[in-house]
């Protein structure tokens, strides 16, 4: 089950957009001539060779997500227009990017165009380029007839599964055939380009002084050499050339990642940038980002090498003992990986770190316990989690979670491809205390709704859910909401009596942020009479990250479906002693009642889905949202194809839960 959505690419693309209104330029340029990376030279002027009929100049960068992510299309264009008269020329203007990096970036991905370094951004003053990728073609006389973006699949926070219009080749095949472009201008999507500036020496803001820190304090925990952030944010000659994106983002809310109402709510895990913060990156930028004095510097941050956890995990479990390979493009389905970790008896777990082997194409990564049958487990499985906002799971003092003997652990993988194959492993290391050394169990409970339909372009769509108990003796710790793209908004409430209280309000709601918001101080579950949520969706052609407003989409986990769940983490004071912990006989058989449900249950699922009567249901009979999400949980064969028994056990296992509910409401 998808409970979460990412990080590199996800993290990289939330930096990056383009907000200036798409109008003409001075549609004639003068030309360059730039050594490339071979050492060659490439040459844009009016005397261009005679089999030249239009050139296509890219700019580019190489540490911007959507550039990566475009560099192999424009690959495929270059070499599917060569001999139509079409040659195109990459040219970065970065300062930050050097010649060494730009030649290691071309080769990486293997362009077999002509790409140069721009130094001082002259090129890009002429073109009056502003962002990485931004496309210009022009024709032989230097008249610009295009310019604008690749096509439609890549934004800040989306990736399409496909583009829906490719603007670049549309332009070219529309010049070829003698007609000028249908959409000369299209709006680009990336990374400012980072241009050298007048510096202002006498600006009381410089790096050393003031934006280092902030920086360190807001960003580094990231934005370093070897962490998940695409580019480091702790050396000048890095950070000169992000000046302006980062104002950007920052006064677009985008950075620091947070997405809670401030108003409601007091969260430990808070990330908010003070405004006077914020000011002071914007007059440092305005100055023209000066350095200062390097005796000024603060000591770098210390990386942590290897696990983030309190000590040394006591056992690191790996998803496979073979990499999954990442394409370099387009959309990868949920992933799953089902691991026996051997334990022979129960563990306490105090502390949880998911790790990917390659974090630029994991978004995200959750880990769930998947007990033995016959085995009482109180609330859903959910162990830990790598997903963009979070990365390890460490509890209080004296608190842990239980995984049975006999548990298997499932890992649920979202790749982003990132322009090149690639491949990952992905771990979880745990920690384990004595069990007496435990006195508070901490568990998940969700409040869910997985029966809704939201119509064809409805622009705000409401689903409600509520937890459908709420332990007496216990405390909650923090929550996490979840939805897919058309996730709109987010509200979490509580209420005691008469009275209604906002928990948490995500008045905008982003995908590739997957935040648990971890209360500072527990709520006794005692004051608590309920705890709601309200999520709304934009499945309108408003929503830009929309996969196609013209569906009716159900529940699922793909991000193509939707999801409406929200995760509470309970803390509960252990009785003593134990003995309810592993079920017996007893607790496990269900009343006459509850097993006769279970078969109307299965009896009708296979009334409806087993269109050849042959006692079996495949994957191609159910709907797509139901091969995408319960078919893969309940196939415990693993043969793509439901029997009797797999859909009994799979039904059974939610009276389970009802009925371990009902027997803390009892011990309460």
């Amino acid at each position: 089950m998808n409970v979460f959505r990412p990080v590199c690419v996800a993290l990289a693309i939330a930096l990056i957009s383009w907000n200036h209104p798409v109008s003409a330029k001075d549609d004639v340029v003068t030309g360059f001539n730039l050594r490339t990376t071979s050492g060659k030279t490439a040459v844009l002027d009016a005397e261009p060779p005679s089999e030249v009929k239009f050139t296509v100049v890219c700019f580019i960068g190489i540490e911007c997500p959507l550039a990566r992510l475009y560099g192999p299309r424009l690959n495929e264009l270059a070499q599917e227009f060569k001999t139509h008269g079409v040659r195109f020329i990459g040219v970065d203007s970065n300062r930050q990017d050097s010649e060494e990096e730009l030649t290691a970036f071309v080769e990486s991905l293997n362009l077999q165009f002509p790409v140069a370094k721009d130094h001082r951004n002259l090129v890009a003053d002429q073109f009056q380029a502003e962002r990485t990728p931004e496309i210009f073609v022009v024709d032989r006389d230097l008249n610009i007839v295009y310019r604008g973006r690749v096509d439609d699949q890549y934004q800040p926070g989306i990736a399409k599964s496909k583009p829906t219009r490719n603007d670049l080749r549309i332009a070219i095949e529309e010049l070829l055939t003698g007609e000028l472009p249908s959409q000369p201008l299209t709006k680009p999507e990336g990374c400012i380009i980072g241009r050298v500036k007048e510096t202002r020496e006498d600006s009381p803001i410089t790096f050393s002084k003031q934006i280092s820190r902030v920086l360190q304090r807001h960003c580094a925990e990231c934005h370093r050499a070897g962490d998940i952030g695409p580019f480091s944010l702790t050396d000048y000659e890095e950070v000169v050339g992000w000046g302006d994106m980062i104002v950007e983002v920052v006064d677009e809310g985008r950075m620091p990642p947070w997405h809670a109402d401030p108003n409601h709510g007091d969260f430990a895990n808070t990330r908010l940038m003070p405004s006077l913060d914020k000011q002071i990156l914007r007059d440092w930028v305005a100055a023209g980002a000066p350095f200062g004095k390097a005796d000024e510097l603060p000591e770098l941050l210390k990386r942590k090498e290897g696990w983030n956890l309190p000590r040394d995990p006591d056992v690191v479990v790996s998803m496979s003992d073979k990499p999954f390979d990442v394409p370099a493009d387009g959309t990868v389905d949920y992933q799953y990986f089902v691991v026996d970790p051997g334990f022979k008896e129960d563990k306490w777990v105090v502390a949880a770190e998911v790790a990917p082997g390659n974090r630029s194409v994991v978004h995200h990564s959750i880990v769930f316990i998947r007990p033995p049958d016959g085995v009482s487990y109180t609330g859903v499985g959910w162990l830990s989690a790598y997903v963009p906002g979070q990365r390890e799971t460490a509890y209080p003092d004296r608190h842990g979670r239980r995984v049975p003997a006999g548990s298997k652990l499932v890992f649920q993988q979202h790749y982003t491809p990132v322009g090149k194959k690639q491949s990952d492993i992905t771990k979880i290391g745990l920690v384990f205390a004595d069990e007496s050394e435990i006195d508070q169990k901490v568990y998940t409970l969700i409040a869910i709704d997985q029966d809704f339909e939201i119509p064809p372009h409805a622009g705000a769509y409401r689903v409600e859910a509520k937890v459908r108990y709420l332990p007496k003796k216990g405390e909650l710790l923090g929550f996490a909401p979840h939805m897919h793209y058309r996730g709109k908004s987010f509200r979490v409430t509580s209420r005691s009596g008469e009275s209604e209280n906002i928990m948490l309000d995500v008045p905008n709601y982003d995908f590739n942020w997957q935040h648990t918001y971890k209360l500072k101080e527990p709520i006794p579950l005692e004051s608590l009479d309920e705890i709601n949520f309200t999520a709304t969706f934009d499945n309108s052609a408003d929503n830009p990250a929309n996969p196609d407003p013209d569906q009716t989409v159900y529940w699922g986990d793909q991000t193509y479906e939707e999801m409406a769940v929200a995760f509470f983490e309970i803390a509960e004071t252990r009785i003593e002693p134990e003995n309810f912990e592993v079920t017996t006989p007893a607790q496990v058989l269900f009343s006459a009642n509850e097993q006769k449900k279970c078969e109307q249950f299965v009896d009708d699922f296979f009334a409806r889905f087993d269109k050849n009567n042959d006692g079996l249901v495949s994957k191609k009979e159910v709907p797509l949202a139901m091969r995408r999400f319960a078919f893969t949980n309940w196939d415990e064969g693993g043969d793509d194809v439901l029997r009797r028994d797999e859909v009994f056990m799979a039904v059974e296992w939610d009276f389970r839960l009802s009925e371990e509910l009902a027997a803390e409401r009892s011990r309460n």
